[in-house]
């Protein structure tokens, strides 16, 4: 099935498993929580027991470096989409509040990105995501 929206996650290449990992699960339940109508339904098994619910469409991970991070970022902005980030001195932080903190504390055109999400009409994602690589 070809849906008319997409979701990207792009991560810095040169970031640890667990990084790309911790990454991916904060701004993938950013967005989630920004665009409720991504989830699908509550998943039950053969006995009955309910799972919770998954993204319902697939989520395209991409790599890059920081200057195509803020690329990245820029060209979401410039298309009214909010994109969920994530910076470097957020791996400093243990809470929310922290990394809200973090966030704030950094000018726009400083921000040490190591991941950004997207979600929006798959056409525009794909011109923001236009010459990054799948993330290997």
């Amino acid at each position: 099935m070809i849906y008319e929206t997409k979701t990207v996650l792009v991560l810095r290449r040169d970031l640890a498993a667990w990084q790309v990992a911790n990454v991916a699960a904060f701004l993938a339940g950013g967005l989630a929580g920004n665009h409720p109508h991504i989830m699908g339904e509550p998943y039950r098994d053969g006995g009955g027991r309910a799972y919770a619910s998954l993204i319902r469409e697939p989520v395209f991970v991409y790599g890059a470096t920081l200057e195509e991070l803020r690329r990245t970022h820029q060209r979401a902005l410039s298309r009214e989409l909010v994109p969920a980030i994530y910076i470097e001195p957020m791996f400093a932080t243990t809470n929310d509040a922290d990394n809200r903190a973090a966030v704030a504390a950094a000018p726009v055109d400083a921000l040490d990105f190591v991941g950004i999400g997207v979600h929006g009409p798959r056409k525009t994602i794909d011109k923001i995501v236009n010459g990054l690589k799948f993330l290997a």
